[in-house]
């Protein structure tokens, strides 16, 4: 009985040991090891075709390692698998919008809305995205109204605000462009782009 313990006792130690030893895709994902984690996640899916967490984690990693072409790619290879899963239709949102394929991103980007809780984890960069969207179609008031919604999301984002901001200003709102301007300085006092729209918008409002 004693070395049946042992025996027990020695495998459990193994397993532990392999667990801790075995890469974590998600943590070196958000160590900013993207290219690791791609590979971590491409030998996952091999061993489970429908690991749609390992999906999910490779399509992230593809975007924030500038591989948007093939992020997209995987990404509608996981919709195939889990149509309805939130977290693909954002980063395929997200891929198709740094290449550039606006209108396609946009309803990625609303389908996302629509479909995920209203307190979902990327609620506010969808309402960012698509604002950077409108100002790249010259829609300013329609980027207001998404940035406004981004940085009422999450207000402590300057960057945010900045675009804001700029949307506010593009549209000829130039009082509320000055509160975003304002609201991204007090956030980041180094903040040269908002420092620069306050100025213009002040000038505008003498």
């Amino acid at each position: 009985m004693k070395k049946l313990f042992l025996t027990v006792a020695c495998i459990l130690s193994v397993s532990f040991s392999f667990a801790q030893s075995k890469p974590d895709a998600l943590v070196l994902y958000r160590n900013g090891n993207y290219p690791e984690a791609i590979k971590i996640c491409e030998q996952e899916i091999i061993s489970n075709p429908k690991n749609i967490d390992s999906y999910c984690v490779l399509c992230w990693s593809l975007v924030r390692n500038r591989q948007y072409a093939e992020g997209e790619m995987r990404a509608n290879e996981a919709r195939k698998i889990a149509p309805a899963d939130v977290r693909i239709m954002e980063i395929l949102a997200e891929a198709k919008y740094y290449q550039g394929k606006n209108n396609e991103a946009l309803e990625m980007f609303r389908t996302y809305i629509a479909n995920a809780p209203s307190n979902a984890a990327r609620i506010g960069n969808a309402y960012y995205y698509m604002g950077e969207i409108y100002i790249r179609q010259g829609k300013y008031q329609h980027a207001d109204i998404s940035m406004t919604t981004a940085v009422y999301t999450e207000p402590l984002v300057d960057i945010w605000w900045t675009r804001c901001g700029y949307a506010r200003e593009m549209a000829g709102s130039y009082a509320s462009a000055l509160d975003a301007y304002s609201k991204a300085i007090e956030l980041k006092s180094s903040n040269a782009d908002a420092a620069r729209g306050k100025e213009r918008v002040t000038a505008r409002l003498r």
